[in-house]
């Protein structure tokens, strides 16, 4: 996961809404989001080439995700897989809270990495290059890419503010909303030199990972996501697949319940 915008307790009957944008080289190896098998209540994607995810949920209505911390020339080959963040999450019985900071103190583990895990009720952030993680995120909306928490890169300045126009549409069902929210995930504006980061790698790479939607050969948006946990104890989880060229591969939407405690 490399963009995600996140409403928490902040939308009138719907306690959690994710949208956000894998992206990967087209060659890596994936599963598109489904009930895993021999543990069907869990609901994600899956990285066929290190394991783990980078975004799902579960009935019990626990989520998570992560996106890579861009530090060019900085990678290990000799960590865990961050993807294992997400799926030990989604297996486990910890609060948020507890394993955040589990999370946190192990964070030299794994190369540069944001998490965000949680349930319907309370939501945590980590970061092993945030000394100010973990922390709970309080009711609104947040954003992370590939720095830290809300650090306002072009593309996730842009994301934010279309989420934001989306929301304020009213309150109409949540599939009336489900196009515009793909809309603003499709986003394929670059962001002008000045205002690019550095984040060590060379210009021509930042202009093309400025959009918030990527489109290359080699690398670029896989996926774009959509998860909703409404007050009633439904969920639902939204995706489409790209190809290189962007076309949509493949559209997959899991409805689920909360599971009785």
């Amino acid at each position: 996961m490399c963009l995600a915008v996140l409403a928490l307790q902040h939308v009138p009957g719907m306690p959690v809404l994710i949208a956000a944008n894998r992206d990967e080289f087209h060659a890596r190896p994936t599963e598109t989001i489904h009930a895993w098998p021999g543990q069907p209540t869990i609901y994600a994607g899956r990285d066929l080439q290190a394991g783990g995810s980078w975004m799902g949920t579960t009935a019990a209505g626990r989520y998570a995700l992560v996106t890579n911390y861009r530090e060019g020339g900085a990678q290990r080959a000799d960590v865990i897989s961050r993807g294992e963040l997400v799926e030990a999450y989604l297996r486990g019985t910890e609060s948020a809270a507890q394993y955040a900071a589990r999370v946190h103190a192990a964070g030299a583990r794994y190369n540069g990495f944001n998490l965000i895990v949680g349930d319907l009720h309370t939501a945590w952030y980590c970061s092993n290059r945030d000394a100010g993680s973990p922390r709970r995120l309080a009711p609104g909306v947040h954003a992370v890419s590939n720095h830290l928490l809300d650090t306002p890169w072009p593309k996730l300045v842009r994301l934010k503010a279309a989420f934001a126009a989306v929301l304020e549409q009213g309150r109409g069902p949540f599939a009336a909303r489900i196009p515009a929210l793909y809309a603003a995930l499709d986003d394929r504006t670059p962001a002008p030199d000045a205002d690019l980061p550095r984040t060590g790698i060379p210009l021509e790479r930042e202009r093309l990972l400025s959009s918030p939607f990527i489109v290359s050969p080699d690398y670029g948006t896989r996926s774009s996501t959509l998860l909703a946990w409404h007050a009633d104890g439904q969920g639902e989880l939204h995706e489409r697949s790209f190809a290189p060229d962007a076309s949509i591969l493949r559209e997959t939407e899991l409805r689920f319940a909360l599971a009785a405690r």
